[in-house]
């Protein structure tokens, strides 16, 4: 049994529960399988017709957990391409998932979370909520990430927001059109339960059909060639000097050389 998540279907729903709340739901290689296979596995099921993705605790997802970070910094630029390709496959799993998908934001999302919640079909989050692509403090970049965020706010949010590392709120991703409902906390699973509902009521080969149109038709297909510049992108970066030093500044907790002096 996983530690990292739960499972649950009921009434036609599966439940994905990111489950690690005292490392912030941090994901690492481990987690990123886990959530490829669970994906798979649902959207293979018959009695599923909606599957939704959450987590319990403060955070939604804080993107790489603080070991995984640890064992990256030192990875060869081959090392950097295998593992980002598997975070890569995991995205790509939850965004052509066959059944509908929605992200149930409960607390706040940083860097790779950013893309667990655009790759779903739709996003609900509490009004409190924090948002960040904190990449280019840590001298990185989102690579991975960036066919499904992009898709979701827009390439001018995304020109701000990935250069600049800012946090922001959870009413500017509702206005970016990154989530669509903001709620209470309090009113989250009412909401979630009410689009599922709606999911679940509609014929399941045209739900399905409806999602792959989208696809098909919204901008460039997210397809190996595009996949694979961002794995070259993002691999290429960490391997860098200021890739390195970024990821080695933030684990030793002091300033990156390009802010010293």
């Amino acid at each position: 049994m996983s530690t990292a998540l739960t499972i649950a279907v009921q009434d036609r729903i599966a439940r994905i529960t990111l489950s690690r709340p005292e490392v912030r739901n941090a994901f690492n290689d481990d987690v990123i399988q886990e959530l490829k296979a669970a994906f798979e596995a649902m959207g293979a099921r018959d009695d599923v017709r909606a599957v939704v993705l959450a987590a319990v605790g403060p955070a939604f997802c804080a993107g790489a957990d603080l070991n995984w970070m640890r064992r990256m910094a030192d990875y060869t630029r081959d090392e950097n391409v295998a593992d980002a390709g598997q975070l890569a496959a995991m995205l790509k799993a939850i965004y052509e998932c066959p059944k509908p998908t929605i992200a149930a934001v409960q607390g706040d999302v940083f860097a790779g979370g950013m893309g667990l919640v655009a790759a779903c079909d739709m996003a609900v989050s509490v009004d409190t909520a924090t948002y960040c692509l904190s990449e280019v403090k840590l001298g990185l970049i989102p690579a991975t990430i960036s066919p499904y965020v992009i898709r979701a706010m827009g390439a001018r949010a995304s020109h701000r927001y990935f250069l600049t590392a800012e946090r922001f709120s959870a009413q500017e991703a509702h206005r970016v059109g990154f989530v669509h409902e903001l709620v209470g906390a309090e009113a989250l699973d009412a909401k979630v339960n009410e689009l599922a509902q709606a999911l679940v009521s509609a014929s399941p080969a045209a739900v399905r059909a409806c999602k792959r149109l989208v696809q098909d038709v919204a901008e460039r297909e997210i397809d190996a060639g595009l996949i694979a510049a961002t794995v070259q992108g993002i691999a290429d970066i960490r391997a860098s000097e200021q890739g390195r030093e970024g990821v080695q500044s933030f684990l030793q907790k002091r300033k990156p050389a390009w802010l010293a002096g």
